[in-house]
């Protein structure tokens, strides 16, 4: 088969199947570029969930006729000087325009501010029209229609119109979080309008616009910096949580990035602090020498590649471990939003709305307390759910002024204050405190100390197990070798492609070694960092710790309840259980006024 070159057409065609996935690739190109272009306001406005229309509106430094002639050519770029090294901009590759206009009907109007009067081009499959003359404003308007019509096979792989709008949202406020001194307005007829106005210096506000207040309220400012490199950002405290990873949001020198060793980092830096299964919240920034990261290993440039991928993850890491332990026992304000409408007359449980029914007297939650009636928001009746209060279970005897109960005066100099009652033999009355999983996490930390303060007792094995692996595997593990050694795992080279496993940590007891080794060979693989079987024992500890630690149902003194409360106020992450649970729910005075309708 003789060879030929391929048209133009074809070739910007292919390009656009790399470059432009889906409308929101495309809004993302065109942000991108306004931004360059010095952008402080940008307007987008979409149809169809942009496969009808997409139109981006700057009021950037704008385009001559003749560069707006070359932008819709391939490689044709401003942003770079000959080199790759030192990539300072959004995009770089000069490769957008002509894919969209490509597979789209594509046109752009553009001024300068020295210009009189502005220039439109068109492109309509790939065939553009000469550049003309047009009345405009200073900045550039560029509208895409049609997206993929040139292509009907690529229309077929488009997800609905209500997803694809939902993806241009997500990157708009990617875009917002990175860039809180533009004004970003997102519009048109398949959504509600939406709008970010500038916030300046002040990145948090801009943060809470696209993630909610809440997140203001319970985001760890983070600033760390390690050989060169320093992140900055947010991070939620472990209580305040998701289901998903979508409010995860990374930055490489400005630029949004999904980048999975940074998502592992945060993963594995919130390992024991959020439940299985929930996602923690974090606005993460990292500024690093352009030299050190590759930005040109996508298309989309939404990836990118570190020349140190274990200097970033231990960064991510240190950093966030280091706020959680500085602030991470804050509790969650949604912890205390969510007691408070549990206590509204139309909280219900479970899936099943309650019926509304006709106000009466006799239904009335504000009438007169009644033994024999129900109250509404509750599942019990009022007598049974206080019915501790009749008969504390703690004894309030008096006991001597140097011990560690605190009097009434004292009470406000502790944070988590002073032990009053406890109800159902689970919960303290202070500040409301779990005291089993208060517990568990006291003793998970002093075990994790110590894990980490000296060797891990090991256990020899009776015969070496002999673990086949591919021969840079193994020179992988034996360089790590003295780490694994300290966490109980002693390890040897056998032969050029083997390992042998002479000891494993006593805590794991019986286990399989093979199974283990393989696990540690692909993290340092991937990451050149194995955390492996530093997780394993700590997860071995956090069991320990909640079999070892006071059960739910035992009755404590009053003594034993302030001695948990004061050892929580000293010990790091006490703010919730090592399986992520709250330990306590903080209600400020104004909410329980509200409960009462007194404020």
């Amino acid at each position: 088969m003789a060879i030929k070159q391929l048209s133009e057409t074809l070739i910007n065609q292919i390009a656009a199947g790399e470059v432009i996935e889906r409308p929101a690739s495309a809004a993302k190109e065109l942000i991108e570029n306004a931004l360059d272009a010095g952008a402080t306001r940008i307007e987008i406005a979409t149809a169809g969930g942009g496969k009808t229309l997409l139109r981006v509106t700057d009021n950037g430094l704008g385009m001559s006729p003749a560069d707006l002639e070359l932008a819709i050519r391939r490689h044709c770029t401003s942003k770079l000087d000959g080199s790759l090294a030192d990539i300072r901009t959004l995009g770089f590759r000069g490769e957008a325009l002509p894919s969209i206009g490509s597979v789209a009907r594509l046109s752009i109007t553009t001024r300068t501010a020295e210009a009189r009067e502005g220039a439109t081009i068109t492109i309509t499959g790939g065939r553009s029209d000469p550049v003309r003359p047009s009345a405009a404003v200073v900045g550039t308007v560029v509208e895409v229609r049609e997206l993929f019509f040139a292509t009907p096979a690529r229309l077929k792989f488009m997800k609905s119109e209500r997803a694809e709008t939902a993806a241009i949202s997500e990157v708009v406020r990617r875009m917002a979080i990175a860039f809180p001194k533009v004004r970003f307005v997102l519009s048109g007829s398949d959504r509600s309008a939406l709008e970010f106005p500038a916030t300046g210096d002040d990145r948090l506000a801009r943060m809470a616009q696209v993630l909610g207040r809440d997140f203001r309220d319970n985001a760890i400012e983070i600033d760390a910096e390690r050989e060169g490199a320093r992140l900055t950002g947010f991070a939620g405290v472990p209580t305040f949580n998701r289901g998903n990873s979508l409010q995860q949001y990374a930055f490489v020198n400005g630029r949004p990035v999904q980048d999975k060793l940074i998502m592992s980092a945060i993963r594995a830096a919130y390992a024991e602090t959020v439940p299985q299964g929930r996602y923690p919240v974090a606005v993460l920034s990292l500024t690093i020498d352009p030299a050190l990261v590759d930005v040109n290993v996508h298309p989309a440039k939404s990836d990118v590649r570190f020349r140190d991928p274990g200097l970033i993850r231990g960064l991510i890491i240190g950093a966030i471990r280091e706020a959680l332990m500085r602030e991470g026992d804050r509790a969650a304000t949604t912890g205390a939003q969510g007691l408070m409408r549990a206590f509204r007359p139309e909280f219900h449980r479970g899936d099943q709305q309650r019926p509304q029914e006709p106000w009466t007297a006799a239904t009335s939650p504000y009438r007169p307390f009644s033994p024999g009636g129900a109250a509404r928001g509750f599942a019990e009746t009022p007598q049974a759910a206080f019915s501790d209060f009749a008969q504390p279970s703690a004894r309030n005897a008096a006991v001597p002024v140097d011990s560690i109960q605190a009097a009434d005066g004292q009470a406000a100099s502790f944070p988590l204050g002073a032990a009053r009652a406890q109800l159902h033999e689970n919960y303290i009355v202070a500040q409301t405190d779990d005291q089993h999983a208060a517990r568990e996490r006291l003793v998970f930390e002093t075990m994790r100390t110590a894990l980490h303060a000296r060797p891990v007792p090991a256990q020899a094995l009776l015969i070496p197990e002999i673990v086949d692996l591919p021969e840079e595997d193994c020179d992988r593990l034996v360089a790590h070798a003295g780490e694994f050694t300290r966490l109980g795992l002693a390890i040897e080279r056998f032969g050029p492609a083997a390992i042998a496993v002479r000891e494993t940590p006593a805590m794991l007891g019986e286990m399989d070694a093979a199974g283990l080794v393989r696990q540690l060979a692909d993290e340092l693989a991937e990451w050149d960092t194995a955390d492996g079987l530093a997780g394993r024992l700590e997860y071995l500890a956090a069991t320990m710790a909640c079999h070892g630690s006071v059960r739910s149902g035992r009755r404590l003194r009053t003594e034993e309840m302030n001695a948990l409360l004061r050892r929580m106020e000293a010990t790091p992450g006490s703010g919730q259980c090592n399986h992520g649970r709250p330990t306590y729910i903080e209600l400020k005075l104004a909410d329980i006024e509200r409960l009462f309708g007194r404020s």
